[in-house]
């Protein structure tokens, strides 16, 4: 499986960093960060790290079989380029791959509170299959601590990717 992780915004990058540091060993990984994101980046990383400019990357083309992409934390900037099909840079080219190839796209929305403009964007891409999950924890899970809030967040996105994991407390029915 490939998987591309993207940061655009700044507020919340830890939260893709660290699903992308969370991500399994035999997931291929491919990270791309915006310039108004970026931050020291772990250089333990076992991440392949695109260029955000270079619209020409391997990530960018169809033929390269990515299976999904995260954009965690998503600008509004970034969901309104998406939202009208602008390709402007590897995230949005990307993105725009993720539609084109009817693959998975979640997006994380990181503005609060949400604009029209930000819903109308959202919908528009939830219709056409995108998947728009905000970074919101379930109290369900009696979090603890920031890191396990970031952890149920993490988990909830795997989920979503079809990525097995353990790194929140289910909801479970009285037996």
């Amino acid at each position: 499986m490939k998987i591309v992780i993207a940061i655009s915004g700044a507020s919340g990058v830890n939260l893709g960093l660290k699903a992308l540091r969370l991500l399994p060993k035999h997931i291929e990984k491919h990270f791309i960060m915006t310039d108004n994101s970026k931050i020291v980046l772990d250089e333990e990383l076992d991440v392949i790290v695109h260029n955000n400019n270079d619209i020409g990357a391997s990530i960018a083309s169809g033929s390269f079989g990515v299976d999904a992409m995260l954009i965690a934390p998503c600008s509004m900037n970034t969901l309104a380029k998406i939202a009208c099909g602008i390709s402007d840079n590897l995230v949005t080219r990307s993105a725009s791959v993720m539609i084109k190839e009817q693959k998975k796209l979640i997006l994380a929305p990181r503005e609060m509170p949400f604009s029209a403009i930000a819903l109308e964007n959202m919908h528009k891409l939830s219709s056409l299959g995108i998947v728009i999950a905000p970074p919101v924890i379930g109290y369900y899970s009696e979090q603890q601590t920031l890191d396990e809030m970031e952890n149920f967040i993490i988990g909830k996105w795997f989920d979503l990717l079809g990525i097995e994991n353990n790194l929140y407390k289910r909801w479970k029915i009285d037996e």
